[in-house]
């Protein structure tokens, strides 16, 4: 992670304020955060209900304007559209079309995006398999369990292999095993150049996944720093080693009193976490091939979320090389003349002026009617039927009779 880049996302006093029906100001859901969030980092967005994280996320995402101050995401506004495209979004709850099954919802995603077929359909598999849902994608997402439809959720965010990723809450409603298959996904992700914006008031899930957090409280900032410098406890030294037997463990007390002049708080044999023993119960179930209608084991991160950018040094770097590379030179070709071109009317003229060449005769049609003789045509020509009357409209009139 490289801090020298420009920040995917920074914020500058930004505030937000709801009025009531008369403009009065109600509720200031987030007053003057000052964010930074670096290429590659995984930044945790923490603090109880109603701390204003959700309200940050929506003015990140341009679904909510600020009251004041400024936001930039890859050096844009947010409400930028082309900002958008690089973006993948798991919002708390998971809207989602109950009607269609888990195929169907992602392949409507991909469409947005507007994916070819085949990577559409690639891409699809891959999601169902990495969130463990390949075996109830045919089922309707108004089927599904929370926890479910939360994995779904997650499907579709990356459906656009998104260069940021913000998800809030991704792991509400979600049992200890899709906790942990989320956490390792976000965990991977980080390592493989994405960008991730992690809310949640779940502070083991951000200790586990997030290089850097913030604390919220009231809408404003309480405490910021990676996770080492915030939790480690530097007035205290931890030793643990093979277990010791109880005069060992007497002796160590007396050298340190001695030595050092401190006294030895606690010994005690370490522990498994809750989560630890649960996981490993439900991995020796998953191995002995027991049904369940819920959701199986998870893959794989997709190949197509881990393609990183080149840095700007290995483009530079390629660059040269390429430059100082012998080249091979080919002889030059010289592309033949093209015919000399003659003026239209010439062409006309010729045309006009050849002579035509005798062609071969033309064969009689085969549907054509035979020739007809002169008494033939005489005998087919229709007769006046009344000429008589023809001939007294044309006759001039007697004027011997003219009164």
């Amino acid at each position: 992670m490289s801090h020298q880049a420009l920040p995917v996302i920074q914020t500058a006093g930004l505030t937000k304020v709801f009025k009531d029906f008369w403009r009065r100001a109600r509720v200031e859901a987030v007053k003057d955060l000052n964010l930074e969030i670096h290429p590659g980092e995984v930044f945790g967005l923490l603090g109880p209900n109603g701390s204003g994280k959700s309200t940050a996320i929506k003015m990140l995402l341009g679904l909510l304007y600020p009251t004041r101050g400024r936001i930039s995401v890859f050096g844009k506004a947010p409400t930028d559209v082309a900002v958008k495209s690089r973006i993948g979004f798991l919002p708390e709850d998971s809207y989602l079309y109950r009607f269609l099954n888990a195929g169907e919802t992602l392949d409507y995603y991909a469409r947005l995006f507007r994916q070819p077929g085949a990577i559409r359909q690639e891409r699809i598999d891959r999601l169902l398999d990495m969130v463990g849902l390949r075996h109830e994608a045919k089922r309707r997402v108004g089927e599904y369990s929370k926890g479910m439809a939360r994995r779904i959720g997650l499907a579709q965010a990356l459906i656009n292999d998104p260069e940021l990723l913000i998800l809030d809450e991704p792991t509400a409603g979600m049992d200890p095993i899709g906790t942990r298959q989320i956490k390792d996904v976000i965990r991977d992700l980080g390592k493989r150049g994405k960008t991730i914006l992690l809310s949640s008031h779940l502070l083991a899930d951000v200790e586990d996944v997030c290089d850097r957090v913030v604390i919220l409280y009231g809408g404003q900032q309480r405490a910021a720093g990676s996770t080492k410098e915030l939790l480690s406890q530097q007035d205290r030294t931890r030793i643990t080693t093979e277990r010791l037997s109880p005069d060992t463990v007497e002796q160590v007390r007396d050298l340190v009193r001695t030595r050092e002049g401190k006294q030895i708080l606690d010994v005690s044999s370490p522990s498994d976490k809750l989560e630890t023993f649960f996981l490993r119960i439900v991995q020796e179930a998953q191995a002995a091939n027991i049904r369940t209608s819920g959701v199986r084991a998870a893959g794989e991160l997709p190949e197509f979320l881990s393609r990183l950018e080149p840095s700007g040094a290995e483009v530079i770097d390629s660059l040269v090389s390429a430059a100082r590379a012998p080249q091979k030179v080919e002889p030059k070709q010289v592309p033949p003349a093209p015919p000399a071109r003659r003026e239209p009317s010439c062409e006309v003229i010729d045309q006009l002026t050849a002579p035509k060449k005798p062609g071969p005769p033309a064969a009689p049609s085969p549907q054509a009617p035979p020739a007809r003789t002169p008494e033939e045509t005489e005998k087919r020509e229709p007769v006046d039927a009344d000429r008589s009357v023809i001939d007294a409209l044309v006759r001039k009139p007697d004027k011997s009779n003219d009164g």
